[in-house]
């Protein structure tokens, strides 16, 4: 048969108002498989009763350890979690200043580990107004961030066309090949598939009219003026524009960011130039090579389908495909080079130091680079027909 514990060694928890605080002192052993006080019974002890279903509450509650304190397991974790969450509940001040620093790391521990008790309450309907204005407001934000970080990277390139030899050339290299011949089998599978896609839709329709050899001279200029600097945009957009915002915010998650505008280095002219000018240099090549690829898959479904020989295809398409509209195809082309390269360098500066936040950087680059794709194609659409090209 086991003993009783003592009467000095039996966990107590003294209670008593002091003013405008409740000081509780904690003697005793303090174990989960003894007899041990509550924290209401700690209340009780102190004369703190229940009065129209709340419990009057000091503004202050300090724990305190009784010399007497001979050892504690989570019985005493638990006892100091309850006077944590009365606290909370009732809008009190909890010190545990006195208590050792294992059991108040322990209590913290418990307490926030506790799910919320109560379902936070539905956010009210907003006005369909106020809803569209905050939209508005946040579009015209991030064109107010895009407008300002153009203009920082112009004016880069005026100071690198006043000294180019302080413009990085070696860096400009490197992100050429990587963007440029790295990305040659995959632009070559996309520019071939939508020559050979178009040229599948365009004899549906020609070849109910006896015009089958017109198929050339869809296929040449869809991909000349169109589709070979779109599709090899959005090809960079996903592979390129991801990898420099990636780049770009694993550089501001460690610091080396922070460390170049410390040595007095801008981020723009050191980071941000090189790229953007090696994609508006690589991009329009890579689109005269999707060109040449869509075309000979047009071909070869003209010949397989329609019967149509090379040379007839060729000479059909170059009396339609003229160097203005071989030109219309570089300016897009340059110009989205330009946009996929800032759209990533900037979400990139932008990103949050950790690994989600690059994960939303190199996400954000891609939606960016492409919702500027589409408007800008657009404003070709309408500026080259104003133009008569």
């Amino acid at each position: 048969m086991t003993a009783a514990p003592s009467a000095d060694t039996t966990a107590r928890a003294e209670a008593r108002v002091e003013g405008e605080c409740l000081r509780v002192v904690l003697g005793g052993r303090w174990r989960i498989t003894e007899t041990r006080p509550a924290w209401g019974d700690a209340l009780a002890s102190a004369g703190l009763a229940r009065r129209s279903g709340e419990t009057a509450a000091p503004p202050r509650v300090r724990l305190e350890p009784a010399p007497d304190l001979a050892g504690w397991d989570s019985a005493l974790v638990l006892f100091v979690g309850e006077a944590l969450r009365w606290c909370r509940g009732h809008d009190a001040y909890c010190d545990l200043s006195a208590l050792p620093a294992a059991l108040r790391r322990l209590a913290d521990q418990l307490t926030g580990a506790e799910p919320p008790t109560d379902a936070a309450p539905p956010e009210p309907m907003q006005n369909p107004l106020a809803t569209v204005g905050h939209a508005a407001t946040d579009v015209w934000h991030k064109t107010g961030e895009i407008a300002a970080f153009v203009g920082e990277c112009s004016l880069a390139a005026a100071r690198v066309a006043r000294d180019p030899g302080k413009f990085r050339w070696r860096d400009c290299l490197d992100e050429m090949q990587q963007c440029g011949a790295m990305a040659l089998p995959i632009v070559s599978l996309i520019g071939f598939l939508v020559g050979v896609t178009l040229a599948y839709t365009g004899a549906i329709v020609l070849r109910q009219y006896g015009g089958d050899i017109y198929l050339a001279d869809l296929i040449g200029l869809a991909m000349v003026r169109e589709m070979g600097a779109v599709m090899t945009a959005v090809v960079l957009a996903g592979r390129t524009g991801a990898a420099f915002a990636a780049t770009l915010g694993n550089m501001k998650a460690g610091e080396e960011i922070d460390a170049l505008t410390t040595f007095g280095i801008r981020p723009v002219d050191f980071l941000v130039l090189p790229r953007v000018v090696a994609l508006g240099v690589m991009m329009p090549l890579l689109a005269l090579y999707a060109n040449a690829l869509g075309v000979l898959g047009g071909m070869a479904v003209s010949y397989g389908l329609l019967g149509i020989s090379p040379i007839a295809y060729w000479h059909e398409m170059m009396v339609t495909v003229t160097q203005r509209s071989i030109n219309v195809g570089l300016i897009k082309a340059v110009s989205f080079g330009l946009i996929v390269g800032l759209a990533g360098c900037l979400r990139g500066l932008e990103a949050d130091r950790s690994a989600a936040g690059v994960g939303r950087a190199a996400t954000s680059a891609v939606v960016t680079a492409l919702l500027l794709l589409v408007i800008a194609d657009a404003f070709f659409a309408v500026a080259f027909n104003a133009l008569g090209w």
